[in-house]
């Protein structure tokens, strides 16, 4: 069966025009969560390690949305930047 969480870890990235590392790589990574706590940003997520950019990315979260990780989760870091620097990542990775 699945490998199931033993813990959980919060983490608050502020909202950035520039590419910032939301989670870093973690290869006991189990799932991953993020919110975009923003009230007018949008938040662009590149799953993959590089930069992000509003024209690289994986997804993108309106403000208030949520990203939940598919299984089974990358391990790679989680870069992510905003269309404006209003705001916080909630982020809850799972191990």
């Amino acid at each position: 069966g699945e490998p199931r969480p033993t813990s959980a870890a919060l983490a608050n990235v502020a909202a950035s025009v520039t590419s910032v590392t939301v989670r870093a790589a973690n290869r006991d990574r189990r799932g991953l969560v993020v919110v975009n706590d923003s009230a007018t940003a949008t938040l662009y997520l590149a799953l993959d390690g590089s930069t992000a950019s509003v024209t690289n990315y994986s997804v993108n979260l309106l403000p208030g949305d949520r990203y939940e990780m598919a299984w089974p989760p990358v391990t790679t870091t989680v870069t992510g930047i905003w269309d404006a620097a209003v705001g916080t990542a909630r982020v809850t990775e799972l191990t």
